[in-house]
C-alpha cells in the first residue's frame, strides 16, 4: 500500500463542520416554524371573493411577506438577508422586511443565547424599514407566550406601538371570525390603551379580510362597538394608502364612507405615506390615496407626522403615541374644515 494521504486540514475540517450545522439549523426552523404559502391566499384563510385584481394584489402581498418570513429562517446573516428581501419590487419590499421581523422575534424569543437580531437587523439593515419592522414584529407576539407589557417597554416609545398594531392585525388576519363576530373584542394579555392600537391593527386586517371592497369594509366595522370606530378607520386608512388599490372613485367613496371620522382614516394614511417615504419605496397608489384621503400628496401627508412629532424623551409613552395622532387627526379636521368652507 502507498504512503497515507494526509486529511483535510484542521481549518477547513472546523469550516466543513459549521456548514453543516448551519445547514442542519436552517432545515431545522423551516421544519418547525415555516409556513405554507397557500396560509395567504383567499381561499385557505376562508375571505370571501374580492374583485379579481384587488384579491390578486392581496394575495401577492401575503405571498411577500411569507417571501420575507421564510427568509429570516433561512438565513442568519442580516447582510445576506437585507439583499434577500431587496431582490423584490420596490413597492412590496417593504412587507417582505414586516415578514422577516416576524421570524427574527420568533428566533429571538427561542434562543436565550441570541436575543438580538430583531434589535441589530433595527439598528442596521432593516432601519429604513423601521416602520414595517415593528409592525412585523407584532404578529411574533401573537404566536408567542409573552408579555405585551413588558415587551414594549423595549422598544422605541413611538413606533415600538407599531408592534401591538401587528398584533392587531395577526389577529383579524388569522381569526377574522372571532373578531369580526364581537365574540370578544381584544386578546387577554392586552388592557388599557393597547387596545386601541389593537384596533387599529384589527382594522388593517379588515382592508385583507373583506378584499379591500368598500361597503364590506364599512359594514364590518359599522357591527363593532362604536367606540372603537374611530381606531378602526384609522387602520383602514393605513391599509389603503399603503397596501392599496383603489381608484379615484372607490377613494372617494371611502372618505363618504368614513364621515365624521375620516381625520382618523387620514391619519392611517399618513403613517402610510411616512413609512413609504423612509423607505425610499414610494408607489402611486399612496399618493393617490393621500389626495383624497388627507387632501394632500403622500409627501405632504409624510410632513404632516413629522411636524406633529411630539417630544418623547421623557414622560409617559402611552400619552406621547397618542397626541401624535391626535395632533395629525387635529390637522387633518382643519385641512377638511377649508375644503368644505371653499366648496
Amino acid at each position: 500500500m502507498g504512503p497515507e494521504l494526509p486529511g483535510p486540514p484542521d481549518d477547513y475540517r472546523t469550516f466543513g463542520h459549521e456548514v453543516l450545522n448551519q445547514s442542519a439549523m436552517r432545515n431545522l426552523r423551516m421544519t418547525l416554524f415555516g409556513i405554507s404559502a397557500g396560509e395567504a391566499s383567499f381561499e385557505r384563510r376562508g375571505f370571501r371573493p374580492s374583485d379579481r385584481k384587488a384579491q390578486h394584489r392581496l394575495e401577492v402581498i401575503g405571498a411577500t411577506f411569507l417571501h420575507g418570513y421564510h427568509s429570516a429562517l433561512e438565513l442568519s446573516r442580516l447582510t445576506a438577508l437585507e439583499m434577500r428581501l431587496l431582490e423584490g419590487e420596490p413597492e412590496t419590499q417593504g412587507f417582505a422586511f414586516e415578514g422577516a421581523a416576524m421570524a427574527l422575534g420568533i428566533l429571538d424569543f427561542l434562543t436565550p443565547w441570541k436575543r438580538n437580531r430583531f434589535q441589530q437587523f433595527l439598528r442596521g439593515p432593516g432601519a429604513p424599514h423601521k416602520y414595517m419592522l415593528h409592525v412585523g414584529l407584532g404578529w411574533a407576539w401573537a404566536r408567542l407566550p409573552l408579555s405585551p407589557t413588558r415587551s414594549l417597554a423595549k422598544l422605541d416609545p413611538l413606533l415600538g406601538w407599531l408592534a401591538i398594531d401587528g398584533y392587531g392585525f395577526h389577529e383579524g388576519y388569522f381569526n377574522w371570525p372571532t373578531y369580526k363576530a364581537g365574540r370578544i373584542a381584544h386578546p387577554r394579555r392586552l388592557n388599557g390603551y393597547a387596545t386601541r392600537v389593537f384596533d387599529q391593527g384589527l382594522g388593517r386586517s379588515l382592508w385583507f379580510v373583506e378584499g379591500a371592497n368598500i361597503r364590506r369594509v364599512g359594514a364590518a366595522i359599522s357591527a363593532l362597538d362604536s367606540a372603537r370606530h374611530p381606531d378602526l378607520w384609522s387602520g383602514v386608512g393605513l391599509a389603503c394608502a399603503y397596501a392599496g388599490e383603489l381608484d379615484s372613485h372607490g377613494l372617494q367613496e371611502l372618505r363618504i364612507l368614513a364621515g365624521p371620522l375620516a381625520d382618523k382614516m387620514a391619519q392611517g394614511a399618513a403613517f402610510a405615506a411616512k413609512a413609504r417615504q423612509l423607505a425610499g419605496n414610494p408607489a402611486p397608489h399612496t399618493d393617490a390615496a393621500c389626495r383624497v384621503l388627507c387632501g394632500m400628496t403622500a409627501d405632504q401627508a409624510a410632513a404632516v407626522t413629522d411636524r406633529t412629532l411630539p417630544d418623547h424623551s421623557r414622560g409617559d409613552m402611552t400619552a406621547a403615541y397618542e397626541i401624535w395622532r391626535q395632533r395629525m387627526q387635529s390637522e387633518f379636521a382643519c385641512e377638511f374644515a377649508k375644503e368644505v368652507a371653499f366648496a
